[in-house]
C-alpha cells in the first residue's frame, strides 16, 4: 500500500494506492476534482475506474465538495458515517453551509489562492453508510474510526497492517503549533476522540491540514489541554458577539 499526498485547493488530499485499486480518504473540494483526476491518469497512469471508493470523513466543502463530481467521472461509491446526510438540513444547516463556503474561501485568500467554484450539495447522497470500527468495503485493511468534535459525524481511517491514521480535521496547525480545529462543535466528544486516538498508539497520523506527523511528535495531552470546554462555532461565536455587544451598550447607560 502506497499513500500519495496531493497538494488541494486549502487542503491535504490523500490517496491509497493498493492492489486491491485506488482510495481517495476524503472527498475534497470541487476545485480539487479535476486535479485528482489527472493524478491518476497522468502521474499514476491508471484509468479513472481504478478509483474504487471515496470516503466522505465530513460534509465541510474541502472534504465533501467534490464527492458527488467524482463519482459522477469515476463512477466510485461514496462512504461516509449515516448522519453526514443530516448536518446541512434545514434553514440552519443550509445557512451554515453557505457560511462553510465562504469560509473555504477565506482560507484560500490567505494562502494566495484564486476564488474557485467550489459550490455543491449540502445534502450527501452516500451509498455506503459507515459504522465504527468497521472494514471499508473493498478495503480490508482499513478501519473506521468514528471522531466526532468537529461535527457531529467525523470519521478517520486507520490502516492497521502498518498503523496509519488519516484523522481529516481533527488536528490542525496554527503558527507552527498543533492545535484543536475550529470550529469544534461538541467539545467532550471531541476530547474523546482524541484520546482515543492517542490510545490507539498508531506509527504515522495523516491529517488535512497538517504534514503528515509521526504519531510520538504528537503531544496529545497539550491538544486536550487546549480543547475547549464549550462549543466553538458559528452560532457560539455570533452569540457571543452580540451578548458582548449588548453589555457594552448596557454599561454605556
Amino acid at each position: 500500500m502506497q499513500i500519495h499526498r496531493l497538494q488541494g485547493y486549502i487542503q491535504n488530499i490523500y490517496l491509497a494506492e493498493q492492489t486491491e485499486g485506488l482510495l481517495l480518504l476524503d472527498g475534497c473540494s470541487r476545485a480539487d476534482v479535476r486535479m485528482v483526476c489527472d493524478y491518476i491518469t497522468n502521474t499514476l497512469g491508471r484509468p479513472l475506474a481504478d478509483l474504487k471508493l471515496v470516503v466522505v470523513t465530513h460534509m465541510h466543502p474541502d472534504h465533501a465538495g467534490g464527492a458527488a463530481l467524482l463519482r459522477n467521472i469515476t463512477g466510485a461509491p461514496l462512504a461516509a458515517h449515516p448522519a453526514a446526510r443530516h448536518w446541512y438540513s434545514g434553514l440552519a444547516g443550509r445557512t451554515a453551509h453557505a457560511i462553510d463556503v465562504g469560509l473555504t474561501w477565506w482560507v484560500a485568500k490567505r494562502l494566495g489562492k484564486p476564488r474557485r467554484h467550489i459550490w455543491y450539495n449540502p445534502i450527501l447522497s452516500a451509498d455506503i453508510l459507515l459504522q465504527d470500527e468497521q472494514s471499508l468495503p473493498g478495503f480490508p485493511d482499513w478501519q473506521v474510526i468514528c471522531t466526532p468534535g468537529h461535527t457531529n459525524h467525523d470519521i478517520s481511517l486507520l490502516h492497521r497492517p502498518d498503523g496509519q491514521l488519516y484523522v481529516a480535521d481533527l488536528i490542525v496547525q496554527v503558527r507552527g503549533r498543533l492545535v484543536p480545529p475550529y470550529p469544534v462543535c461538541h467539545p467532550n466528544q471531541y476530547r474523546q476522540s482524541l484520546q482515543r486516538v492517542a490510545e490507539l498508539q498508531v506509527q504515522q497520523v495523516f491529517c488535512a491540514h497538517v504534514p503528515p506527523q509521526p504519531a510520538a511528535a504528537i503531544d496529545f495531552a497539550s491538544l486536550l489541554a487546549q480543547a475547549p470546554a464549550k462549543p466553538k462555532n458559528h452560532w457560539h461565536s455570533a452569540r457571543n458577539r452580540i451578548l458582548h455587544y449588548l453589555g457594552r451598550r448596557d454599561s454605556a447607560h
